[in-house]
């Protein structure tokens, strides 16, 4: 039988050619030469020391895999260092899965198939909004409010009234979906895209142009504070992986390749009750050790009422590390401040936790993300 420390020995090769920041660091160094060389240092010589400091990063990285590996240290910890997350992603790293020039990461999971089946959840006939109305008061978790102003009225000449609407989307305040551009780490972006990528005139590579055909699927609403028995979710609580077995085995659902996963903490009903705050200092939400799970259910898009990751992180060094894991390493997009207090109760009243999942964001070219509505349909 093999050893730990044989079988992270056997791995160490194909470790070293996936570890994203490696493989960032050697992108960065072949762009900067002018020859093209697999070793930069033949080539590079003004490289070297950029090329030995990445070497040295990979190595310590490795010998943290050695001992997690032949040890057993666990990854869920509340508490979790920064060279474990950055090793988390590496593990979880989905580049060069669906090609080198991919664009649509984890929507390529919802197929013909899957949307198909996802049509047949369909009973009822119920549907229900999951996007939260519009904040035009610049509040604790808004700071950038939505314009709203007529253009046209009944007084104006002409039989037509209009309005402008303008809004600064990403934040803590609308609901909307990140692309894939939207964050880097190690200075690239999914799927070993560079942050250069994205420029003033916008995302030249990994759009939200790239789910233009809209999102279409089973979603799953997991709805912790009922799972607690509680309204909502205390700020700085860490949904954990075990959080999500035991909702799973509760429910007697399990989570598969193509579903929306969409999670509510109860942000909503806590603000209507005490008031806004600032979410991105403390609030509710997933913590970095969880994105193994929905890594290894295939799960095409994952989002919450919130901005998904716990704050604080619990995670040294990162201030979004479920974000960054997410949209860097799985290439998933994610759907930031859905309103699930509607769908949660729809639930509760079908007596099912599964739906069907519509929503379209705008076709904005270059766009890193795009306010939406999405819908649940019972």
């Amino acid at each position: 039988m093999e050893t730990g420390w044989l079988v992270a020995v056997r791995d160490f090769s194909s470790h070293l050619r996936s570890d994203l920041r490696f493989q960032a660091g050697l992108t960065k160094i072949e762009s900067d030469c002018t020859g093209q060389s697999l070793w930069p240092e033949q080539r590079c010589p003004q490289q070297r020391g950029e090329f030995r400091e990445i070497l040295m990063y990979q190595i310590r990285t490795y010998f943290l895999f050695l001992f997690l590996m032949v040890w057993g240290v666990p990854l869920n910890a509340q508490n979790m260092s920064e060279a474990q997350a950055d090793a988390l992603f590496t593990q979880l790293s989905n580049w060069g899965r669906w090609g080198e020039t991919d664009q649509k990461g984890t929507v390529n999971l919802i197929t013909p198939e899957t949307r198909i089946r996802a049509a047949r959840l369909v009973q009822s006939g119920n549907s229900v909004s999951m996007a939260h109305e519009v904040l035009e008061e610049r509040t604790a978790d808004n700071f950038s409010p939505y314009e709203h102003r007529m253009t046209s009225i009944g007084s104006s000449p002409g039989p037509w009234s209009g309005d402008f609407i303008g809004v600064s989307y990403h934040g803590y305040a609308h609901s909307h979906l990140d692309a894939l551009c939207h964050r880097f780490q190690f200075g690239t972006m999914y799927n070993g895209y560079s942050e250069d990528e994205v420029t003033e005139e916008g995302c030249a590579q990994l759009s939200i142009q790239a789910m233009q055909d809209g999102i279409f699927g089973r979603g799953i609403v997991m709805d912790f504070p009922r799972l607690r028995g509680v309204d909502w979710l205390e700020n700085g609580t860490a949904i954990t992986p075990e959080w999500l077995d035991e909702w799973e085995s509760t429910h007697g659902i399990t989570v598969g390749s193509g579903d929306i996963v969409l999670i509510r903490t109860g942000r909503w009903a806590r603000r209507e009750a005490l008031g806004p705050w600032n979410l991105a200092a403390d609030s509710a939400g997933l913590h970095a050790s969880t994105v193994a799970w929905f890594k290894e259910r295939d799960v095409a898009l994952i989002g919450s009422d919130s901005a998904l990751d716990v704050k604080p992180s619990l995670v040294e060094g990162y201030d979004s590390p479920v974000h960054a894991l997410i949209l860097v390493a799985l290439g998933m997009p994610i759907f930031d401040n859905l309103d699930l207090e509607a769908v949660a109760a729809e639930a509760v009243r079908e007596g099912r936790v599964e739906f069907l999942f519509t929503t379209a964001p705008l076709r904005v070219n270059g766009g890193t993300g795009s306010p939406l509505n999405p819908i649940a349909t019972f």
